[in-house]
C-alpha cells in the first residue's frame, strides 16, 4: 500500500477505535466539536470494519491521536466463551492497531489506550499508584496485563504511547450511573456487601480531559491512573448518591444477595465487591486539575 511523503491534510485527526460505548461517544462528540477529522473503527457497518487493514492504515496515517477502548464488556458471567472474547476483543485489535501503525510514514503522534484500574489487588489498606501499586491475581487481572503487554509490545517506536488505568466512569445518560439511580430511586440505595470497600471513579468529563492533557503534554507517557483524587467507601458511596437524588434511606444488600443476584442477571460480583483503592499520583504530579475531585461534586453535576 501507497501513502502520501507528506501529511494528508492540515485538519487535525483522531482516530478511535471500539469508541462506541459510553466513553467513546462522548470523545467523538467533543472532538468533532473541536474540529478534528473523526475517523471510527469498530464492528458497526458505518465504521472502518477490524478486518479491513488498509482501511485501518489509512485512517491512522497521519492521525494526531489514536484512542483504542475496544473490548467485550465484562457485565456479564465469566463462562469459558466469554472470558475467551474479553480477552481476544482486547488483545487482538490492540494487535491489529500496533500492525497497522508500525508500517505507516506517518504513524500516529500519540496513542492512547484503555487500560482497568482492575489490574490492582483488592486494596483496602491504602491507595494504589502507578509506581507503588501491587498488581492482583484472577481472571480480570490476567486480562488488563495482556492489554497492556499487547499494547506496549507494539512496535511503534514513533508513536507516544500511554495506557490510562480507568476507574469507574460516572456521567450522565449511561454507563453504571443507569443501574445506580434505579437502586436509589427504588429504596435499594444502601450499602452493597460488606460496605467497606473502596469506590475508585471519574467523572466522564475529567476523563476526557485528561485524553486532552496528554495530547497537550508532549513529555507524558507510560501509565496513567485514571480516577478522581477521592477515593471513598461503597458505604459513602451509596449514601452520596442517594443524597444527590434526594433518598434518605436505602436497603443494604448483603452479598449472599449480590451473588444470587448476579446469576440472574448474568454478570459478576466482583464488579461490586473487589475493592479498588485507585489513587492518580502521576496525574496530580503533572499538574493535571480535575473539574470534579470529590464525589458529592460529581452526582450534583450528574443529578441536576
Amino acid at each position: 500500500m501507497e501513502f502520501e511523503t507528506g501529511r494528508p491534510d492540515k485538519k487535525r485527526k483522531i482516530v478511535l477505535a471500539g469508541a462506541t460505548g459510553f466513553i467513546g461517544g462522548a470523545l467523538q462528540e467533543r472532538y468533532a466539536r473541536k474540529g478534528y477529522d473523526v475517523k471510527m473503527i469498530s464492528r458497526r457497518p458505518e465504521h472502518i470494519a477490524w478486518n479491513d487493514f488498509a482501511k485501518i492504515a489509512e485512517a491512522l496515517n497521519g492521525a494526531d491521536l489514536l484512542v483504542n477502548l475496544a473490548g467485550r464488556s465484562v457485565n456479564c458471567r465469566y463462562n469459558e466463551r466469554n472470558r475467551r472474547e474479553i480477552m481476544e476483543s482486547r488483545t487482538e485489535t490492540t494487535r491489529i492497531l500496533g500492525e497497522a501503525a508500525a508500517a505507516l510514514p506517518h504513524p500516529p503522534a500519540l496513542w492512547i489506550n484503555s487500560g482497568t484500574a482492575t489490574i490492582y489487588r483488592d486494596a483496602r489498606d491504602r491507595p494504589m499508584t502507578e509506581e507503588s501499586g501491587e498488581i492482583g491475581s484472577g481472571f480480570s487481572v490476567d486480562v488488563a496485563k495482556a492489554w497492556e503487554e499487547a499494547f506496549f509490545s507494539a512496535d511503534t517506536p514513533r508513536t507516544r504511547k500511554a495506557v490510562l488505568r480507568i476507574a469507574i466512569v460516572l456521567g450522565k445518560g449511561g454507563g453504571v450511573m443507569t443501574p445506580y439511580v434505579n437502586l436509589v430511586r427504588f429504596g435499594l440505595g444502601g450499602h452493597q456487601g460488606p460496605g467497606d470497600q473502596r469506590f475508585s471513579w471519574i467523572h466522564l468529563e475529567d476523563l476526557c480531559r485528561m485524553v486532552e492533557f496528554l495530547e497537550e503534554r508532549q513529555d507524558l507517557s507510560g501509565v496513567f491512573n485514571a480516577s478522581a483524587p477521592e477515593q471513598v467507601t461503597n458505604a459513602e458511596q451509596m449514601r452520596i448518591m442517594r443524597e444527590a437524588y434526594g433518598r434518605r434511606f436505602g436497603l443494604p444488600a448483603p452479598a449472599w444477595m449480590l451473588e444470587m443476584g448476579a446469576v440472574a442477571i448474568r454478570t459478576e460480583t466482583e464488579l461490586i465487591l473487589k475493592s479498588r483503592w485507585v489513587a492518580p499520583e502521576r496525574m496530580l504530579r503533572a499538574g493535571f486539575e480535575f473539574r470534579y475531585p470529590t464525589l458529592r461534586e460529581a452526582m450534583a453535576e450528574i443529578a441536576r
